[in-house]
This record gives structure tokens, C-alpha cells and sequence, in this order.
């Protein structure tokens, strides 16, 4: 399975602006984009390019694609899929992407981050309806509980992101802590990503 293994920090001063791919580190001031603002690598210091049209439209997808920790491929599977949905392309991709099992984990307050999610995933320790699901992909829908294993109640790791980002859970998702369960109550809409993408310019980048 490829994903991304090189330092993560770099990807958001490349992008000049938080993506939270750190968890809590992100918020306190050991942040790297708060001690060096500015694009990595030899020339990162000199002033940062005016971008118009496709430079505009490729930093927007990138942003967007290193937010949830996704690969090019599967990105581009994921626009393709929208654009053939009826509906609005640009809100259905980010619909899609919120409904993916290890950002519905990281929403709930399960883990800092969607690395950490994708992990605790990975492992086995989530259940879908009841059923182990180890697919960092798979595609959540209305009325799916999702719940931590049992014996997995007592990790540290759940315990300290609950005790961080407990009860920020957006209003289309529903968690009880005391029996650490979830339910997906309603599809995401645009308005429920919190995160500034123009997901317009992505479209206009692959349409191309």
C-alpha cells in the first residue's frame, strides 16, 4: 500500500497554511509553520510566486488531497466517481471524502489526526455495524455505527484524543463517549467541511 513517508510538516509550509497533519502538535507553537513561514527546500526563503489559473488550480487540489492524506490516484478516482453522480461535482467529492472511514474516526475525537485515524484503522481496532473493518477507505453511510473494539477501549492513544478533541463532533455525525460508539446521522454537506478549500478549482483542473 503506497502513502506519503517523508517529513509532513514540509507539506504545509509548501501550501502556506495548517492542514493539521500532526494532531495536537499543530496547535501548540512547536509548529513548523509557525517557526518557519515560508516553502521548504533551497529557494523557499525568496518571495512565494503570484499564481494565477492552473497554478491557482493544482496548489487548491494539492491542499486538498494532502488534507486527507490521499495519493494522486486515488484522488482522481474519487473526482471521477463525483463527476459521474448527479449533483454538484465539487461538494459531492468533498462529501465523498468526509465519508471516508478514517476521517469519520478522526471526527468523532478518536484520534489528533488523520494519520493517527488511518492507523487505528488499519489495526482492526473499528467496527462498522458491528464488523471489523481494517479499509481506511471505506465508504461510511447513513444510519452505520462505528464503534472502538472492546479491548481497544482502554488504548491510550483514544483515550488522550477524546480527552483533547472530545465533543467537537460536527452535527452530522452523533458519539457517545461512555460506550465510545458513533453514528453517521446524515450525508456531509459542503458547509460541513471545515477547512478552506475552493473545490471549484479542483473541478476546473481535472475537466481539463
Amino acid at each position: 500500500m503506497a502513502r506519503y513517508c517523508d517529513a509532513v510538516c514540509r507539506l504545509c509550509r509548501r501550501e502556506g497554511v495548517k492542514l493539521f497533519l500532526k494532531g495536537q502538535r499543530c496547535l501548540t507553537d512547536k509548529c513548523a509553520i509557525e517557526r518557519r513561514n515560508f516553502a521548504p527546500g533551497q529557494h523557499g526563503k525568496s518571495r512565494r510566486p503570484k499564481l494565477v489559473g492552473y497554478g491557482l488550480q493544482l496548489r487548491e487540489k494539492q491542499k486538498a488531497r494532502r488534507f486527507y492524506g490521499i495519493l494522486e490516484d486515488q484522488f482522481r478516482a474519487y473526482y471521477e466517481k463525483a463527476a459521474a453522480m448527479k449533483g454538484v461535482t465539487g461538494a459531492t467529492l468533498l462529501s465523498m471524502l468526509e465519508r471516508r472511514l478514517d476521517n469519520v474516526v478522526y471526527r468523532l475525537g478518536l484520534a489528533t489526526s488523520r494519520a493517527a485515524a488511518r492507523q487505528l484503522v488499519r489495526h482492526g481496532h473499528i467496527l462498522v455495524a458491528g464488523r471489523k473493518v481494517n479499509i481506511p477507505a471505506f465508504q461510511v453511510s447513513p444510519g452505520q455505527e462505528i464503534a472502538v473494539r472492546e479491548r481497544s477501549r482502554q488504548m491510550q492513544t483514544i483515550l488522550r484524543a477524546l480527552d483533547l478533541l472530545g465533543g467537537r463532533v460536527p452535527h452530522w455525525l452523533e458519539f457517545k463517549r461512555e460506550t465510545m460508539t458513533g453514528r453517521v446521522v446524515s450525508l456531509p454537506k459542503r458547509e460541513d467541511v471545515n477547512f478552506d478549500i475552493k473545490e471549484q478549482m479542483i473541478v476546473e483542473l481535472y475537466s481539463k
